[in-house]
């Protein structure tokens, strides 16, 4: 473990962490206003544009299982770096496409590239900080980290009108440039040689399988995921229930979505403040059940009240306990290992985009016409996560 880095240095951690964890959700929530733009131009089917999006979600979780077990064995930064500079390349030859089938496949491979931001983002923080130090810095992380789906729609939607979708690629290519230069000269090694994983690349992947020997962390890894699952439940219907449904504009719903975003990042702060004070799973427990409550009372609502302010004030407590409870289970489960947190943070990160990617299409199979398959959705997924986390024993154990 690494000593805790000054208040500047930390601040700069903070910032860039929080940047290179973004990258993945950036380069889908900023093209997402441009895709009736990229239909037309392009001249294709909107169901192959929409596989474009799905094709980065897949290269993002399958990303995460190269460069979470590489880190393990070569370290964080230079994956960091060769990740990034991928991810800026192939963004520019996306603003250069003129075929929705290469878009497609240099969709998969930026989403390769980015995911080692979010796998590494989590696996330097655990190098350096334990226990509530920990749980404090993600807090803080998720924070930064949760301003982006906020404000990406927002820039990506004034690029469209200014300097169409091509623009938004190229922003992307900077920002991962940018983001290569400043790992180079401000980001040291968390992972000294010592620690990292000795043999082969595959050994390095084995360990992150041998991962899954242990009961305990899967549990907690699929109590996560299905927090996830219940994020992703909202997410993919919000749009039907607040704009069909309760016949919200565009922009007022706009305005609704970046408020609960605004709830996840407050959520993800409270757990930092409260760290050393309470247990981080003493807290997770009481927010799990909590939120399992939430859920049942806008079930509830979906069956016999239709009120929109209800709603509102439901969906948005829902949101803010995900943000608490992302926090969280990253910590315990970062908290877990000392000599494979690439690993750890790679089968989290696939357990979210997995079950998210899972739930999204199951909410709308279910219909559109109601906001109930969302709040059972939601349900389900936090009355699981709940029983799978309360199952755990308390006492908090690393891994063999």
């Amino acid at each position: 473990m690494n000593s805790t880095p000054k208040l500047k240095n930390k601040i700069w951690l903070i910032f860039i962490l929080g940047t290179i964890s973004a990258t993945g959700p950036l380069s889908i929530d900023l093209y997402l206003p441009a895709l009736p733009e990229m239909t037309r131009d392009l001249n294709a089917q909107p169901s192959l544009i929409q596989l474009s999006l799905s094709a980065c979600l897949i290269g993002l979780a399958l990303g995460q299982l190269i460069s979470g077990p590489l880190s393990d064995k070569y370290g964080r930064k230079k994956p960091l770096m060769i990740g990034f500079f991928i991810f800026g390349l192939v963004s520019l030859m996306i603003a250069y496409s003129n075929s929705v089938y290469l878009l497609i496949i240099l969709r998969f491979i930026q989403g390769l590239a980015g995911a080692s931001g979010q796998v590494l983002s989590r696996a330097i923080a655990s190098d350096m900080f334990s226990g509530p130090l920990l749980t404090k810095f993600y807090s803080m992380l998720s924070a930064v980290n949760g301003i982006f789906p906020v404000i990406s729609p927002v820039i990506g939607g004034f690029m469209i009108r200014y300097v169409a979708w091509q623009g938004i690629f190229i922003l992307l290519a900077g920002i991962g440039f940018v983001l290569v230069l400043a790992l180079w000269l401000g980001i040291k090694e968390t992972l000294p040689p010592e620690n990292r994983i000795s043999g082969s690349p595959g050994k390095s992947i084995g360990q992150m399988f041998n991962l899954l020997k242990n009961s305990r962390f899967v549990r907690l890894v699929l109590a996560t995921g299905l927090v996830s699952g219940g994020l992703f439940s909202y997410i993919s219907a919000s749009s039907f229930v607040f704009q069909n449904f309760f016949h919200m504009s565009v922009q007022s719903f706009s305005l609704l979505y970046a408020l609960n975003g605004i709830g996840i990042a407050i959520g993800s702060v409270i757990p930092g403040a409260l760290a050393g004070r309470f247990s981080e799973s003493n807290q997770t427990k009481f927010i799990l059940t909590s939120t399992f409550i939430t859920s049942v009372l806008l079930t509830l609502s979906a069956l016999f009240l239709h009120n929109l302010f209800l709603v509102i004030a439901l969906v948005f407590l829902t949101v803010t306990q995900f943000g608490m409870l992302f926090t969280l289970t990253t910590s315990i489960i970062m908290n877990l290992s000392l000599h494979n947190n690439g690993g750890l943070s790679a089968m989290l990160g696939l357990s979210q985009n997995a079950i998210g990617g899972i739930m999204s299409p199951l909410v709308g199979l279910m219909g559109t016409g109601t906001y109930l398959p969302m709040s059972l959705a939601i349900m389900a997924c936090m009355g699981i996560s709940l029983l799978l986390f309360s199952t755990i024993h308390n006492k908090q154990q690393q891994l063999s």
